[in-house]
């Protein structure tokens, strides 16, 4: 196959399902060899199968397509280890990193056990830390190496990482801290040669399905072209980035700037930093509204 990704190698996480699917597919159509992760996990992250990728595989090698499967855990540093081996061992190279792996465990904030908030961080936000480090580490040897790196690290939040969600305090945190994360590994591997953008989707899963219901109609089809660019190198240039992608729609997120400020000489008492808070917010600009939220 031929297209933008040609020559490239990719792996992306989460991919025997959904948004990751998605993705693999639409990378190995324009070109990428592409080793697919996934756990085979349930809903909640129980249980594991190497089912799904070994299915997602044989659907894109009947496209065509090159791929491997690998089921190894990425919140685990031998996981994530073998997962950039895995694309080395079999390709000869890695050139995107795409991080989609996760699940739910929705609860409001007083019910969320321990647990619940443990897992879902672990399997969003460690699970996008790990497989960024070792990608990194290889990037940054074949560098010091003398060999030129164009690489991509496409990394998936969400719009409750950024604006909130009720009901999914341990997701939306997780998902916010995969924006930090994003604009991080964006300043400090520039100098490999790496770009690293975030993507917040919004299509129909198994995952999206019990907080959405029917009123979620784009698909993880619709997400993947943005995706695939980039990873491809017609995105040079474009790093720490994030976007929102939903159906026909692509927004560029405009991220946290300095506002409104006040000055002072000396400290603040109390009673003038709250009046100057409430001067600085009526003429901010207004937070976007927390979903799930009562309208004010």
């Amino acid at each position: 196959m031929t297209g933008i990704c040609t020559g490239q190698v990719a792996v992306v996480t989460g991919a025997g399902r959904g948004l990751g699917l998605a993705h693999a597919r639409a990378l190995a159509a324009e070109g990428a060899r592409v080793v697919v992760n996934d756990l085979g996990t349930g809903l909640a992250g129980e249980g594991s199968s190497e089912g799904p990728a070994q299915e997602a595989v044989r659907e894109i090698r009947e496209r065509g397509g090159e791929a491997v499967a690998h089921a190894g855990d990425v919140t685990t540093g031998e996981g994530a280890a073998s997962l950039v081996a895995t694309a080395l061992e079999t390709f000869g190279r890695l050139d995107v990193l795409v991080n989609n792996a996760g699940f739910l465990r929705d609860r409001m904030l007083v019910n969320l056990d321990e647990d619940d908030w443990d897992a879902v961080v672990r399997v969003h936000l460690k699970g996008h830390f790990l497989p960024l480090r070792c990608a990194a580490a290889h990037w940054r040897a074949e560098t010091r190496a003398g060999r030129a790196v164009r690489a991509s690290i496409v990394n998936t939040t969400s719009g409750a990482g950024l604006l909130g969600s009720v009901g999914q305090a341990n997701y939306a945190a997780a998902k916010a801290g995969i924006v930090a994360l994003t604009l991080v590994a964006a300043a400090e591997l520039a100098r490999y040669g790496v770009r690293a953008n975030a993507v917040a989707p919004a299509a129909r899963t198994r995952m999206t399905e019990g907080t959405f219901g029917e009123t979620l109609v784009s698909t993880p089809e619709d997400v993947s072209p943005l995706v695939v660019w980039l990873g491809s190198p017609a995105s040079a240039g474009i790093t720490g980035q994030v976007f929102e992608a939903e159906g026909g729609r692509i927004t560029a997120m405009e991220g946290w700037h300095r506002g409104p400020t006040a000055t002072k000489d000396g400290r603040w008492t109390p009673t003038e930093a709250g009046d100057a808070a409430r001067r600085l917010l009526a003429g901010a600009r207004p937070a976007g509204p927390v979903y799930g939220a009562a309208a004010p």
